[in-house]
Formats: structure tokens, C-alpha cells, sequence
């Protein structure tokens, strides 16, 4: 990418939220726009970040023979109403956007549940279709009453829901069971370190549900923590009446040995048992001949969550304060940042070239009118994890790759800057 083309804006890192300053810097540049609380444009370096992680998602979903599909965002009122979560969802929690009109009535889809359910049952008429796990990855919509922290609470947002379909209670285990290495195999690619916690059902309607919590200052919930078995609870478990049977399903003997920490959710799965097949009256036929419910669950991950957390725990401080952020390597949308004086024009494009043509993503600072300082703070601005520095000093043999976090550099021949940068 050319970076003239981005028309990314000047901005002043001494006025940059201290909590969130990588959502900030972004939002600064114009790479993120609020249109009012809780609602966002993304821009070229986010969404292309956020479709990596997406990759990876769907890599490991479809290795697990999960069938990806896509469902409407916006859905009718009488199927809410089978399940009897119309008004839990606009009234008593008032967490679903509707529209009302000469059409009827409708909700911006916060949750899947219920169409999963329709799709499901028109396809899986016998005992023989399973078990199935259906996947969409699309945007959601809820009505926070205080959305806040930029894109860790949002009104709308990219995630990734799943749903599963078996024929007994115990095959519904099994799936969780391999929906949960699944995510952690999602999250372990991505590279964040997450804690799987026994938290509450909510309105999805299921009692066994876990969550997939990641560590940081910046999260809302609190978590306490078994850090030899690496598993967790919801704080709020505790309080239930019945909180030992939660307890004891994610194997915790003692929770005098938590800790407490606070965390971000990330990913949440849940049993959900024949609650929908049941009140929506959908079934298939079994070895008998006989209507039976299916027995289901749902199973999420939070994409811009996922991103906002990244960035977030990758900012770079100097003795001045808050300098960027460095976005990992694998998940970065360009991988080098290339910077010249005038002079030296000629060989930065040939490495740019070269880089594009062995399916390396890089942006060339092509503007003008702009010393070397300027452009090296914009590469940390824009999260790029490497750059090559053409500058005065440049003697057109030895080629430097910096680390934008570690300031680790390589010096490297020009038919070796490939090799480099793939190890």
C-alpha cells in the first residue's frame, strides 16, 4: 500500500487516552470514526487485521468439519416469539434494536439462536444428519445502555457464533467439549492466553456455559483464577446457590487457591439443551421412528474484542510517554513499513515491489514534503511490526529490518530481505 493513498491525519500523541490508546490513536488518525457512542466505521488498517483473525477462525472451524452458513441480521418478530425471548430481549432487558412498521415488527439480530434452530431443523431431518455445527462470522447488534472502552463495548460489532446440533444430552457434551479445544487452538493461533471460567447462562437460556477470558487492566469483569490448572470462575458464579455444581463440572477443588484478576471476555460457549427445539417445536426423527429434540449448543467469539485487546496490550511507552503500538507479526494486515529520503526513491520501490511479488504486504511512505523523523513515529502510529529506514547513511549494500518493539535490527543483503522476513 502507498501511504499517500491512506490519508492518514497528523496527530498529537501527548493527547492520547491513557487507557485506551491504541483505539485512541486510531480513532485520532481516522483509521476508526465514531458516529455516536457505540457505533464505529473501521478502517483500512482494522479491517484488514480483523479479517486475518478471521482467517485463522475459519481455518480452524472448518478442520473441525463446522459448516459455515449466514444468517439475517434482521429477523422477524414471530420467530423470537417461538422461543419466547421477545420480550426478555426488548422489554425486561431491553438489549435487542427493533424496527416496527407497516411490514411488522423486527430485531436487529443481537444472538442467532433462533434461526440457527429453523435452519438446523429444515436440514437435519434424521438421527443420520447428526451431529452438525453450523458457523457464521457477521455483525451483531445490542443496545448497551453505557457503551464504552471504544470496541471492548460496543453496540455493534463483528462476531463469530456457532451452533451445534446432537441427538442426546451426552453427544451434546462431546461437542462442547470440542468446540472448547477448538477456540483454544483459535486463540492459541492468535496468540492471546486465555483462561477458560465458569460463568452464568444468561438469556442464552443454557446452566453449563464457560467463558474464554484474557488477562488485562482494561477488563470490566473479574475472574478468580487457579493458576496450576489454569481454569477460573466467573466472579459472579459465587454468588449462585448452586454454585458448586459449577464448580465442581470445571474440576476446581478448592477455591481458597483463586485469585482474583481482572479480565475481558472473549469467547463464550454454552449448552443450551432442548430449550429451543422444545419451545420452537422442532425435532428429528430418531431410530425409532419417533420425534426427538434436538439437543443444541452456541458457542462465540468477539472479533473486535479480539483486535481491541491486541493492540491494546502491544503499546510502546518511551521516556516521553505513549509512542504507538506494535501489531504482532502474523496477525499484522502489512508486515513492513518502508521509509527513504528522495534520493534513495529507487531502491525502496524495488523492495516493495519484491515484497508484493513474494506475497509479503508492505507500505511504502511515498509522501512528500516529509522528513524521516515524521515518517518513522507513523510507523509506530500504524502498528506496522518491522521497517526498513533508507536514509542518508544508506550505502545501497546493507540493508536494515527494525522490530518496532523491540528495536531489534537485522542487516541484510537485498536477495535475502525475503528470507529475513519469513523467518
Amino acid at each position: 500500500m502507498k501511504l499517500s493513498k491512506l490519508n492518514i491525519k497528523k496527530i498529537n500523541l501527548n493527547d492520547i487516552d491513557e487507557n485506551y490508546s491504541a483505539q485512541d490513536i486510531l480513532m485520532k488518525l481516522g483509521e476508526l470514526y465514531q458516529f455516536e457512542s457505540g457505533i464505529y466505521a473501521y478502517g483500512n488498517i482494522w479491517n484488514k487485521m480483523q479479517r486475518n483473525i478471521e482467517n485463522i477462525i475459519i481455518d480452524e472451524l472448518d478442520k473441525a468439519d463446522c459448516i459455515q452458513v449466514d444468517f439475517p441480521k434482521l429477523q422477524p418478530r414471530k420467530i423470537w416469539d417461538q422461543s419466547n425471548r421477545w420480550d426478555t430481549y426488548t422489554k425486561e432487558g431491553d438489549i435487542m434494536f427493533t424496527v416496527n412498521n407497516n411490514l411488522g415488527e423486527y430485531g436487529l439480530a443481537p444472538t442467532a439462536e433462533e434461526c440457527a434452530t429453523i435452519f438446523g431443523a429444515n436440514r437435519l431431518n434424521s438421527y443420520k444428519n447428526l451431529p452438525t455445527i453450523y458457523y457464521q462470522i457477521g455483525e451483531k447488534f445490542r443496545k448497551e445502555i453505557r457503551a464504552r472502552g471504544y470496541l471492548f463495548r460496543p453496540r455493534t460489532f463483528t462476531m463469530l457464533d456457532a451452533y451445534s446440533f446432537d441427538k442426546s444430552e451426552e453427544d451434546m457434551h462431546k461437542t462442547f467439549n470440542k468446540m472448547h479445544d477448538v477456540f483454544i487452538n483459535i486463540f492459541k493461533r492468535i496468540g492471546i492466553n486465555v483462561v477458560p471460567v465458569v460463568s452464568d447462562g444468561g438469556t442464552m437460556g443454557g446452566r453449563v456455559s464457560e467463558e474464554f477470558q484474557a488477562f488485562t487492566k482494561l477488563g470490566e469483569d473479574i475472574i478468580v483464577y487457579d493458576e496450576k490448572n489454569n481454569v477460573g470462575l466467573n466472579k459472579e458464579v459465587l454468588e449462585f446457590e448452586d454454585k458448586e455444581t459449577f464448580i465442581k463440572a470445571f474440576g476446581i477443588s478448592d477455591i481458597k487457591n483463586l485469585k482474583e484478576y481482572n479480565s475481558v471476555e472473549l469467547g463464550n460457549n454454552f449448552e443450551l439443551g432442548t430449550k429451543y427445539s422444545d419451545s420452537m417445536k422442532h425435532y428429528y426423527i430418531d431410530e425409532n421412528g419417533k420425534n426427538m429434540p434436538y439437543y443444541m449448543g452456541c458457542y462465540g467469539i468477539g472479533l473486535g474484542r479480539i483486535v481491541a485487546c491486541i493492540i491494546e496490550n502491544n503499546i510502546i511507552k518511551n521516556e516521553k510517554g505513549i509512542k504507538g503500538f506494535a501489531i504482532p507479526y502474523n496477525l499484522a494486515p502489512y508486515k513492513v513499513q518502508i521509509i527513504y529520503t528522495e534520493k534513495n526513491k529507487e531502491e525502496a520501490e524495488k523492495i516493495y515491489n519484491m515484497l508484493l511479488d513474494n506475497n509479503i504486504n508492505a507500505i511504502i511512505d511515498d509522501r512528500e514534503n516529509l522528513n524521516i523523523g515524521n515518517k518513522i513515529n507513523d510507523v509506530y502510529v500504524l502498528g506496522t511490526p518491522k521497517m526498513i529506514i533508507l536514509g542518508n547513511k544508506f550505502d545501497k549494500i546493507n540493508y536494515e529490518i527494525e522490530d518496532t518493539k523491540t528495536n531489534e535490527k537485522i542487516v541484510t543483503t537485498f536477495e535475502s530481505i525475503i528470507e529475513n522476513l519469513k523467518n
